[in-house]
Parts: C-alpha cells; sequence; structure tokens
C-alpha cells in the first residue's frame, strides 16, 4: 500500500456535531476503552477513540508480560515501557477531549473496531 492509499483519520472525515457530542468519550476511551461503545454507539468519533484505546490496552498488556518474563533486561526496560504506555494514553486524552483524531504513534495505525 503506497502512503497515498493509507486511510488516515482526521477531523474532517467526522461530523462535528458527533464530535462535539463525544468529546468526553472519547477522551474516557483511554482510561476504559469500552465506555464509548456503550454510551454513544452510533458515533464514529467514540468508535475511532475506543479502537485507539484497545490497542492502547493490548500493547500495555501483552507487552508487560512480555517483558516480566525477560529477567533483567526486561524487568529494567519494564518501567521505561510503563511510562511510554502513560504517555500515550495521556495523548490520547487530550486529543479525544479536544475533538481530535490523532493516531497513536508506533500503535495507532490498526483498525480493531469499525
Amino acid at each position: 500500500m503506497s502512503e497515498n492509499e493509507k486511510i488516515t483519520h482526521n477531523v474532517e472525515e467526522f461530523d462535528p456535531a458527533d464530535i462535539e457530542k463525544g468529546k468526553t468519550m472519547a477522551g474516557l476511551a483511554y482510561i476504559l476503552f469500552f465506555l464509548p461503545l456503550i454510551v454513544c454507539p452510533d458515533s464514529s468519533f467514540g468508535k475511532y477513540h475506543a479502537n485507539q484505546g484497545l490497542l492502547l490496552l493490548i500493547t500495555a498488556v501483552v507487552g508487560t508480560v512480555v517483558l516480566s518474563f525477560i529477567p533483567i533486561i526486561g524487568w529494567i526496560l519494564l518501567p521505561i515501557f510503563s511510562l511510554l504506555i502513560l504517555a500515550f494514553a495521556i495523548m490520547g486524552l487530550i486529543n479525544g477531549l479536544q475533538g481530535k483524531a490523532k493516531r497513536l504513534p508506533l500503535i495507532g495505525k490498526f483498525d480493531l473496531i469499525r
């Protein structure tokens, strides 16, 4: 897939009323990813941030489990990894609350929830 064919989500792709209505739920998706799916199931903006929150959760769980099993080096890298996950969560929270649709760095390119 070339750079021009990649699907990217910009604020222009979402209805402004949908963004305004779902900003709070989009921000909270990085704490509980399923919250926008329950509160506003028809919101594409909410689903977008729920997807990003789910990706963050999966990355955090898998990374923590893997690093926990690696002696010494994994144990040293685990706090650094945790800070990285926290930074991504804060970035997503801020983007959601501000009504922006920016993908998370490194992990945000996958779509699990459509």
